[in-house]
C-alpha cells in the first residue's frame, strides 16, 4: 500500500472514489450545455444547481452528441417493444432520462438506475425534497406510498438501487426485490461505465445481462482509439485524478469494443459476442455526430462559434456507442441502427 494512503483507505477505495466524482463532471457539462440551448433537459437544474464555469463549444457538441446517441437507441428499443420492457441504467449518476420518457410517453414497464450508494443516497434526498422530481414518480404509482429513503427508492415504474455493479449476485438480487422480471424485454445503457471496471469484471457483468434475460440490447457508451497520443493525454489527466481507466485495454480501437476482451498473452475473450449476444456493432462519435438530423445539427452549431472544428474532430474519434443485441422474441432489435 502506498505509503501517503492512511490505513483506513485501500487504493481501490480511493479509486472508486474517484469514479464516483466523474458523476459530476458529467452532469455540470450536461446542465451547462442544455441551459445554453443543445436539447431541452427541464430535470437537470434540480440535481446540479450551477452551470459552473462556461464548457469548451467542442466540449458542449460532444455532450450533444453523446445525449441524443444514445437517446436514439434508447428509444427505438422502446418503440421496437412498443415499451412492453424494461430500463437499467447501470451507473446512472444524476441522470434524468426516467423524467425525459414520462414527458415523451415513452416510460418502459420499469425503468432501474443502479450506482454507488454514496451517488443514490445523493439522487434519492434530491428526489424526496423537490416536487418536480417526485410528481412525475407518485403520478406512475399505484398506492399511496412510495419506498424512498438514503438506500434507494422503488415505486411502480422507476427504482433507483445501490450497488456494486462488480458483485452481481448482490445486484441481481436487489433488482430482483424492486420486481426485475427477467421474461420481459430489457435495455441496459453504460455510459462511460465498463471503462473503470478491470475488463474480467466488465465482461462477467456482459454476460450476466446476456444470460439472464433471452431478449436485450445493451447500449455502451465510452473512449475508444486510446492508443494514440491523444488517448493517453486522457488517461494520463484522469490519472492525475487518480482515477484509473482500468478497462482502457478494450478502448484500443472499436473492433476491440466489439471483439476483444482484454490483451492478456493467450487469452483474448469478446466482450459481447463472445459473452451471450448475437449481434454486436460499434461506430464512433464522429460518426455519430454525421448521422444526427441536420437540421438540428445545424441549430445547435449557431449557438456557439467553434474556431478549431480539427478539435471536435479528434474528441469525437476518442468516443464511441457500441450497441449489442439478443432477440428470442424476434421483435427486430438487430436492425437497430444510426
Amino acid at each position: 500500500m502506498a505509503a501517503n494512503i492512511p490505513q483506513r483507505f485501500t487504493e481501490s477505495d480511493i479509486s472508486d472514489e474517484a469514479v464516483r466524482s466523474t458523476c459530476d463532471d458529467a452532469s455540470i457539462c450536461k446542465r451547462f450545455a442544455s441551459s445554453i440551448g443543445y436539447w431541452k433537459d427541464p430535470y437537470i437544474q434540480y440535481f446540479v444547481r450551477q452551470t459552473g464555469e462556461r464548457k469548451a463549444p467542442e466540449i458542449n457538441r460532444g455532450y450533444y452528441g453523446r445525449v441524443k446517441g444514445v437517446n436514439h437507441l434508447l428509444d427505438s428499443f422502446l418503440k421496437q417493444t412498443k415499451c412492453n420492457c424494461q430500463v437499467i441504467n447501470l451507473g446512472a449518476g444524476l441522470d434524468t432520462t426516467f423524467w425525459r420518457l414520462k414527458d415523451e410517453e415513452l416510460l418502459p414497464r420499469k425503468y432501474f438506475e443502479v450506482d454507488f450508494p454514496m451517488v443514490v443516497s445523493r439522487k434519492t434526498l434530491c428526489i424526496k425534497t423537490r416536487a418536480p422530481l417526485l410528481k412525475p414518480i407518485i403520478e406512475t404509482h399505484s398506492s399511496d406510498s412510495i419506498l424512498i429513503d438514503s438506500h434507494g427508492l422503488d415505486s411502480d415504474r422507476y427504482s433507483v438501487i445501490g450497488a456494486d455493479l462488480r458483485d452481481l449476485p448482490v445486484l441481481e438480487e436487489k433488482l430482483k426485490k424492486c420486481n426485475l422480471d427477467t421474461q420481459l424485454p430489457v435495455v441496459l445503457l453504460a455510459e462511460c461505465v465498463l471503462v473503470y471496471m478491470a475488463p474480467e469484471r466488465s465482461a462477467n457483468l456482459v454476460r450476466w445481462a446476456a444470460d439472464t434475460f433471452q431478449t436485450a440490447m445493451f447500449i455502451n457508451y465510452e473512449q475508444v482509439n486510446m492508443a494514440d497520443r491523444f488517448g493517453q493525454i486522457m488517461v494520463e489527466n484522469l490519472q492525475r485524478r487518480q482515477c484509473t481507466l482500468a478497462g482502457v485495454e478494450v478502448c484500443r480501437s472499436l473492433e476491440t469494443q466489439i471483439n476483444s476482451f482484454c490483451f492478456i498473452p493467450l487469452l483474448q475473450k469478446d466482450r459481447f459476442l463472445l459473452n451471450g449476444w448475437e449481434n454486436a456493432s460499434a461506430v464512433d462519435m464522429m460518426s455519430v455526430y454525421n448521422s444526427l438530423p441536420r437540421d438540428d445539427v445545424s441549430r445547435i452549431e449557431k449557438l456557439e462559434f467553434l474556431d478549431e472544428k480539427e478539435l471536435l474532430q479528434q474528441l469525437l474519434q476518442h468516443y464511441c456507442i457500441c450497441w449489442a443485441t439478443k432477440d428470442s422474441n424476434n421483435l427486430g432489435l438487430a436492425d437497430i441502427t444510426f
